[in-house]
């Protein structure tokens, strides 16, 4: 458990100093740098949740979206609590820290801060941060392993 809330608290932090810098030292006089034939930094504000959906309902959205977040934060506090397996405890914690640093976003800023702009032939991917990756690692984890665990009971 200590190992989930601890990985939480990490990608929590890594989150809200990444976006703070980017933000205000990185791209605190632009509003794109352009590193790469495929990638950008970019200052780009989500009100809603994934590729901005729900993002037209103003501050009911940023309180109905955040109050979603912690309850299922909360439900997976609790998996977190009764997880036995180090590796599930681990993927747990990005989620949950990842979603912790987006709703601070919303609660802070009224819209969650993306900055990563990959790009290819020019279809951009919808920006993102550093606390949207990790969800993503932790939920990839959690299928994965959820498989092998599953393999495993069978055999």
């Amino acid at each position: 458990m200590l190992l989930g809330f601890g990985v939480a608290a990490v990608v929590l932090i890594f989150d809200q100093l990444s976006k703070y810098w980017i933000m205000n030292e990185v791209l605190a006089d632009s509003s794109f740098i352009a590193y790469t034939s495929y990638f950008n930094l970019v200052k780009a504000w989500n009100t809603g949740v994934s590729f901005s959906m729900f993002d037209n309902w103003g501050w009911a959205g940023v309180a109905i979206l955040s109050l979603l977040a912690l309850v299922i934060v909360g439900f997976l506090c609790n998996w977190l609590r009764h997880e036995q397996n180090r590796y599930m405890q681990a993927a747990l914690g990005m989620i949950i820290g990842g979603a912790l640093g987006n709703v601070i976003d919303r609660v802070r800023l009224g819209a969650v801060f993306d900055f990563l702009d990959f790009h290819v032939a020019g279809h951009h991917w919808p920006a993102f941060n550093v606390a949207d990756s990790f969800i993503c690692i932790g939920a990839i984890m959690i299928v994965v392993l959820s498989i092998v665990m599953k393999k495993e009971e069978t055999k």
